[in-house]
């Protein structure tokens, strides 16, 4: 989440008014992450979060991820919905951008997540892949390995001034990897960006899944591979292994992993690794300025694809092939 686009008072009246969420009390901008524009409001009837949707996220998309909100909720996954205005309609315009408003969902990001923690969004996880098994919609992932070459390219400009040989890493790496990106595993629905900062906790308890702007379609095992990256590393960037056999475990006894499926992690690790460095390097260089958001460090994710450039099988991370 984060703050692109400012909203002014009566602008945000004007658009309120379609819906009956009571007068509204206040609202304030949410800082963190770097896709939309977030707001918390605090109507006559409680909280709510408004979603300005900026020019990485296709409006065309927006029916897909909407839609997808509301099957997954209807299967027993908590997830934010759409809140509806009178005349039914879950999306507006809002500031020249495409607005949502949706429910608000108790509870707190962990900032230093532990085995436990990694235990239960492995079963979350798994309860969502199990979940959108009979999603109708289909959403192409354009930021897996067919999209990478694109960002490797704009990034190799200037990726030596954020690391020295970062650029001749990037080229090497996409080039191994769409040599061996594996094409045969299971597809179903991912999340695609399940980060700490993605996951609302009460105590231990998982309380909700939140942003689902990175949700498509493509191999349920990359979608382990990039919450293995996201959870199971220490601040230092060495990979923790409690955390890493307490996350699979979670996520198979709800769906098991198959043979391939496992034998094919570390490579799915490297490219998880891979995709989070170029779009970081991406964003790093072109956040705006002034804008109300801090773009995120890519070298974490250069530090973590050396790791998993060195793992020689899923043993590494926690668990093997039988």
């Amino acid at each position: 989440m984060a703050v692109y686009t400012d909203i002014a008072d009566d602008e945000l009246q004007a658009y309120l008014g379609e819906y009956d969420l009571g007068d509204l009390l206040a609202y304030k901008g949410i800082a963190e992450g770097v896709e939309n524009s977030n707001y918390l409001l605090h109507t006559g009837c409680g909280y709510f979060i408004l979603t300005l949707y900026e020019k990485r996220v296709a409006a065309s998309d927006l029916p897909f991820f909407l839609s997808l909100l509301e099957h997954l909720a209807a299967r027993g996954l908590n997830c934010p919905q759409p809140v509806k205005t009178r005349a039914g309609a879950a999306l507006g315009e809002l500031a020249g951008r495409p607005a949502a408003i949706f429910t608000f969902l108790d509870g707190m990001w962990i900032r230093r997540p532990n085995a436990t923690h990694c235990q239960g969004v492995g079963a979350a996880l798994a309860q969502l892949h199990l979940a959108g098994v009979d999603f109708p919609l289909r959403r192409h992932n354009a930021l897996s390995v067919g999209g990478w070459r694109a960002l490797v390219d704009g990034a190799c400009k200037r990726a030596d001034t954020v690391a020295f040989g970062l650029a001749d890493t990037l080229t090497a790496e996409l080039r191994h990897l769409e040599q061996s990106w594996p094409r045969d595993l299971p597809v179903g629905v991912i999340h695609g960006d399940l980060f700490p900062d993605n996951v609302f906790f009460l105590d231990t308890r998982i309380s909700g899944l939140i942003d689902f702007y990175f949700a498509c379609t493509d191999m349920l095992a990359y979608d382990v591979a990039i919450c293995l990256n996201a959870w199971c590393f220490e601040p230092d960037q060495s990979f923790n292994i409690t955390k890493g056999r307490a996350l699979l475990l979670g996520y198979m006894r709800g769906r098991p992993l198959s043979d391939d499926e496992v034998a094919a992690l570390p490579l799915l690790c490297r490219g998880a690794a891979l995709r989070f460095l170029l779009t970081r390097l991406v964003d790093w260089f072109a956040t705006p300025p002034g804008a109300l958001v801090r773009p995120k460090d890519p070298l974490e994710y250069f530090r973590k694809l050396r790791f998993h450039q060195k793992v020689a099988s899923a043993r590494d991370y926690g668990i093997s092939i039988e």
